[in-house]
């Protein structure tokens, strides 16, 4: 009896600890899973609301909102903490932008939940007053760190900077364009001031990472990749090197498909990853992040996905 009474004991006690053993580990996970971040991004989508016909050309069948909304949604409910960004060109490019001047676009992003973008220098086409408007549908943050739009009516639509809370993670969220000079009629940008990409950048990365003590800090730029025949132009590789605190820098305007984000080093040495996905929306970049680690921040994975709707196969 005494050894029966004994082995139910210890087997209790025993049953009891595998239960909190495994209470343990599913609050460790919950931690873990709380401290990793997906990061999907467009740019320079172009008003490409429909898929490219099947004409034969090479892009037939690829891009479109709804099969971009269907693997953006996939995502989301396989991974926890998901941002999604865009680094500018929303329109110009197909008749839906001719005849809606970006309505379409700006709902679209909205339905699929976008949680900034920046603005591209196309982004002007319609006028400033016309984007103010259509931003409205948009329902996501304009962050441009380095227009100053005083007098305009974008003077109340923008951010220098936001924060964004993910699980246990604070991202801080900058963005930059391109000089407008000689690139959109002045009487589309008005009164718009172009100031310094980088000291500008640097500006919201040092508030962003040492004031607000965010865990990261993105830049969506509009600057293009790189610029073979003129490398002294301002452009991402450049940002890159002349950063400070800046992490990762989602870029547009060059239309530059990279099958993996360039890693680059920063005046302090430190590494800055630099990415972008072509063009017309047949990409969705993705970057996973791991925080994890004592090491703070670790890139476990990047690829991009293609972009085209189901087939029957």
């Amino acid at each position: 009896m005494y050894n029966r009474r004994k082995f139910i004991t210890q087997s209790a006690l025993a049953a009891g600890a595998i239960l909190s053993s495994n209470g343990l580990f599913a609050e460790i996970e919950k931690d873990a899973a709380a401290k990793r971040l997906t990061i999907l991004h467009t740019n320079d989508v172009h008003s490409r609301l429909e898929p490219f016909p099947m004409d034969g050309g090479r892009n037939q069948g690829l891009g479109g909102v709804a099969a971009r909304a269907r693997i953006i949604a996939d995502i989301r409910a396989k991974e926890s903490n998901v941002l999604l960004l865009d680094a500018g060109d929303i329109f110009q490019g197909t008749p839906f932008f001719n005849i809606y001047k970006g309505e379409p676009e700006m709902k679209a992003m909205a339905a699929m939940g976008y949680d900034a973008a920046t603005m591209g220098n196309h982004d002007f086409d319609a006028g400033l007053e016309n984007f103010a408007t259509q931003l409205d549908h948009g329902k996501f943050p304009l962050i441009i760190s380095n227009y100053d739009f005083s007098g305009t009516a974008m003077e109340h639509k923008f951010v220098p900077y936001k924060i964004v809370k993910k699980g246990k993670l604070k991202i801080g969220i900058t963005g930059v364009g391109i000089e407008l000079k000689g690139l959109v009629s002045d009487n589309l940008y008005e009164k718009t001031s172009y100031l310094d990409p980088i000291a500008r950048a640097n500006q919201m990365a040092s508030l962003l990472k040492k004031e607000e003590g965010c865990d990261m800090v993105i830049c969506l730029s509009h600057l293009g990749y790189q610029f073979a025949e003129n490398k002294n132009k301002v452009c991402d590789e450049i940002l890159a090197a002349e950063s400070e605190h800046i992490d990762l820098i989602i870029g547009g305007h060059t239309h530059t498909f990279m099958d993996a984000p360039k890693l680059y080093k920063n005046k302090a040495g430190s590494d800055v990853l630099v990415n972008q996905v072509g063009w017309a929306g047949i990409l969705l970049g993705r970057l996973d992040f791991d925080f994890s680690s004592i090491e703070k921040k670790n890139l476990t994975k990047s690829h991009t996905v293609v972009i085209r709707e189901k087939t029957s196969e």
